[in-house]
């Protein structure tokens, strides 16, 4: 399962990123494999592998409704990696560490994805108390001083 599509790319990037990313023979057409794929979804296949190697020791895979920010992470993987031998920018670059740091910070427990962790048991903490029968009445204490 990708978590994002070419319209999160161009909705986050623009068209003319795009195409000059995975726009590498200059027909102004994203370039496909020889099975039609094209090769923005290849890369975007490729950056979700990469966050679930991620969210792996985390959370139960694949994710039910992802968060919005995994998409983000997912299309600056992406055109970070197609941009590789290229046209890798500096901007490119810096939106792949802060994804990867993100993403780390999600492996290590400091950053949650959903505001529950779906993967934790429901509930309260575990936690009851109870009470006997009260030792110390006004009737037990009468006539001492």
């Amino acid at each position: 399962m990708s978590y994002a599509t070419e319209q999160d790319i161009i909705a986050r990037c623009g068209w003319d990123q795009m195409l000059a990313v995975f726009d590498r023979d200059g027909d102004g057409v994203v370039d496909t494999d020889g099975s039609g794929v094209s090769a923005a979804e290849a890369a975007l296949a490729d950056a979700s592998e990469e966050i679930d190697g991620y969210l792996a020791g985390r959370y139960t895979l694949p994710l039910a409704g992802p968060p919005k920010v995994l998409t983000f992470m997912a299309v600056d993987v992406a055109m970070y990696k197609g941009s590789l031998g290229t046209t890798v920018t500096e901007e490119k670059r810096q939106r792949y560490k802060d994804a990867i740091a993100f993403l780390t910070k999600v492996a290590e427990g400091k950053i949650q994805l959903f505001a529950s962790d779906p993967s934790a048991p429901q509930g309260g903490s575990g936690a009851s108390f109870s009470a006997g029968t009260r030792r110390f009445t006004r009737e037990t204490m009468k006539g001492l001083r």
